[in-house]
Order: C-alpha cells, then sequence, then structure tokens
C-alpha cells in the first residue's frame, strides 16, 4: 500500500514534521550574469565564452553558454569550469587532440 497521501486520521504526514519550525528560507538567486572577477578571454561564438574567475583563492577556465533574458546575458546550464591543473593537461595535449581531428575530419 503506497504511504503517500494523508494519514488515516486525516493529518498530512508533513504537518507533524515541521510543526512549530518557521518555513525554511532559501537565499534569492543573485544574478550571476558577469561578475567583476571573470575575465573574459574570448568569445568562442555568439552565447558561448571562454573566461577566467578567482573563486575561492583559486583560478578557475570557465568554457560556459549563455543566453539572454530580460536583455540580460546569464550563464546557462551548459559549460565546465577547469582547474589550473586540468587545464595545463587539456593545453599539454593539444597536439594529440589536433591529430586525432585531422585524422576523423
Amino acid at each position: 500500500m503506497s504511504f503517500r497521501g494523508k494519514r488515516k486520521d486525516g493529518e498530512d504526514y508533513a504537518s507533524n514534521e515541521n510543526e512549530g519550525l518557521a518555513p525554511s528560507k532559501k537565499a534569492p538567486k543573485t544574478s550571476a550574469s558577469i561578475d567583476s572577477d571573470d575575465i573574459i578571454v574570448c568569445e568562442i561564438s555568439k552565447n558561448r565564452r571562454v573566461s577566467l574567475r578567482n573563486w575561492n583563492g583559486k583560478i578557475w577556465v570557465d568554457i560556459c553558454e549563455f543566453y539572454v533574458k530580460d536583455g540580460k546575458q546569464l550563464p546557462g546550464k551548459k559549460g565546465i569550469s577547469l582547474s589550473l591543473d586540468q587545464w595545463n593537461v587539456l593545453r599539454d595535449h593539444m597536439d594529440r587532440i589536433d591529430e586525432a581531428l585531422a585524422e576523423n575530419s
């Protein structure tokens, strides 16, 4: 038998768990469109760009997609952030990536 819905005595499951507690307050989402710490390195296409940012004392290389909403450019869900170590590994393998592209194109 499913335990979803109301109890037999008519009370909701959630009502007993949160009794006497204030409703949880979520922090409002802040617009992360363009942070002052971000350095835009290049725009790959109209909605994709590579940027550098400092977060928690570390430098990250971001490759992200953006979209426009209400005249503001906002980050989309698609993208990747690489630490400097990860970026160096990728950069060191660029020749092999180019070779593989040439062979398979």
